[in-house]
């Protein structure tokens, strides 16, 4: 069966109990918001399929367990995640504190070049903001990490922080792909210049006698040059 999309992007939504992952997975996934809080169990995920710069791309979204009890199986899935969203309640302080020791857990178990994002989720409740919006941004500057505030229930920001975050991998992906293709070329073009020394090494063999033949020392030596041949790459990463 031929797949249906180019790109397969594991994403990981990490944070405390009760900020709202599953709200703004379920906001993303299915656009509904549900306002019967139910805590997740250990771990779920969603699937939603998108397209950036006419690419087709899967994401595969999983929604992790906030609660300390569940970390040793949450934190399993840290590894392979290609971009995390670290999610805070603006009305909830600790929330906000805690980010620091979510990104302590994503630098001890996830790939060092993963792609991040803070979202300051509920900012439709703006009546009992704890944590301004300035203090998100700065917070996420200091970590060079992008910053948006959400609200799964007004669906405010949702759809865009996670089409954001999956372009910043699709531009990662391909910048890595373009240094592969050049080590690659430059690779053939080096084997094909050793190939065209060693065709002609009883020519320079021959050239390098001469030279030190004491009978030609008063005579020129005249190295004509091979003739030229093009020579065409094919760079294919498998």
């Amino acid at each position: 069966m031929a797949k249906t999309y180019d790109y397969l992007f594991k994403l990981l939504l990490i944070g405390d109990s009760g900020v709202g992952k599953t709200c703004v997975l379920f906001r993303f996934s299915e656009d509904a918001f549900n306002s019967t809080f139910i805590s997740t169990i250990g771990i779920d995920f969603k699937i939603r399929t998108i397209e950036l710069d006419g690419k087709k791309i899967k994401l595969q979204i999983w929604d992790t367990a906030g609660q300390e009890r569940f970390r040793t199986i949450t934190t399993a899935y840290y590894r392979g995640a290609m971009g995390i969203m670290l999610v805070y309640d603006i009305t909830n302080e600790k929330s906000f504190d805690n980010i620091k020791n979510w990104i302590r857990n994503i630098e001890d178990h996830a790939s060092a070049d993963v792609e991040r994002m803070v979202l300051g989720n509920k900012c439709d409740v703006n009546d009992k903001r704890q944590v301004s919006k300035e203090r998100g941004e700065k917070l996420a500057l200091d970590y060079g990490i992008n910053f948006m505030e959400t609200s799964a229930k007004a669906n405010i920001n949702v759809e865009n922080a996670f089409l954001t975050l999956a372009r910043d991998i699709k531009a990662k992906m391909d910048k890595k792909l373009v240094r592969v293709e050049t080590l690659c070329c430059t690779f053939y073009w080096e084997l094909e210049y050793f190939f065209l020394l060693f065709s002609h090494k009883d020519r320079l063999s021959s050239v390098f006698q001469e030279g030190n033949n004491p009978q030609s020392s008063n005579q020129g030596v005249k190295i004509s040059e091979p003739p030229k041949k093009s020579s065409f790459f094919r760079c294919t990463l498998l």
